[in-house]
């Protein structure tokens, strides 16, 4: 159930990487250890949960063009075909960090999740993710790896 974001590998790249093009989804996800929980045209979204002192956390961290600064929260909607969840982050403020690799940002998001929001969450299959700020709106489809992946 934990989740650690030590894991996530190269996401600031390295500067021989300072002169490559736009990064693509498939560049991300070969460059980053964990595996990602959905992606969209330019970003990758990593996540999990993480519980402290008895609250829960859906933990994540979009890597790629995705680039915020907001004083106004920002919001996770999870769906499937019954289903949709809708997750407040914890904190008002968020800041996207650079990295060293042209164009690509690092947002770290935590959302504050109830124990039965999990169990629910975790009996369905979630199709598309939808993070939301005050001036912009992100869909993500849920990533499906390869078997290779998966091993």
């Amino acid at each position: 159930m934990g989740f650690s974001f030590s894991k996530l590998k190269a996401v600031f790249g390295s500067n021989s990487k300072l002169t490559q093009p736009v990064d693509s989804v498939e560049r991300i996800i070969s460059e980053v250890e964990n595996t990602p929980f959905g992606v969209s045209d330019s970003n990758v979204l990593f996540a999990g949960l993480n519980e402290l002192g008895g609250y829960y956390f859906f933990q994540t961290v979009v890597v790629g063009s995705f680039k915020c600064k907001t004083f106004d929260g920002a919001t996770l909607v999870m769906a499937s075909d019954d289903f949709e969840l809708e997750l407040e982050s914890d904190t008002l403020e968020l800041e996207s960090e650079s990295s060293q690799v042209a164009k690509r940002f690092i947002t770290k998001i935590d959302f504050q999740i109830e124990a039965s929001d999990i169990e629910n969450m975790q009996s369905q299959i979630i199709t598309e993710l939808t993070l939301k700020t005050k001036k912009r709106d992100l869909s993500f489809t849920k990533y499906v790896g390869t078997q290779d992946e998966e091993d």
